[in-house]
């Protein structure tokens, strides 16, 4: 009875650190560029669109498509790199014990 005590000891302070670290992710600014650095997008550590930045230059009414494309490229690479960093980050937190075993709910 004394280790089931202890692993839901172990489980509560996973999950606090966990919640820090979400809280971290929030706070932190990752960035991608397109076009050599016609288009910025900034993410936060989830991911999540924080900022788009486009060099007036590469506006052409007549060539929209391009400066869509780049947009969608810095927002692919900004959230690759944010997943990246999140992945890393929960690697530390659960000491790489896998959080989504198949045919289990996901605990976090």
């Amino acid at each position: 009875m004394n280790n089931l005590s202890q692993l839901m000891q172990l489980g509560r302070q996973m999950q606090a650190k966990i919640s820090e670290l979400q809280e971290a992710l929030d706070s932190k600014q990752i960035s991608a560029s397109a076009g050599g650095g016609m288009v910025t997008v900034t993410v936060d550590g989830r991911g999540r669109i924080r900022r788009v930045q486009i060099d007036p230059t590469c506006v052409d009414p007549d060539d929209v498509e391009m400066l869509e494309d780049l947009v969608l490229s810095a927002v692919l690479e900004a959230q690759k790199k944010a997943e990246g960093a999140y992945e890393e980050e929960m690697r530390k937190v659960t000491g790489g014990l896998p959080l989504n075993v198949p045919g289990l709910p996901n605990l976090f």
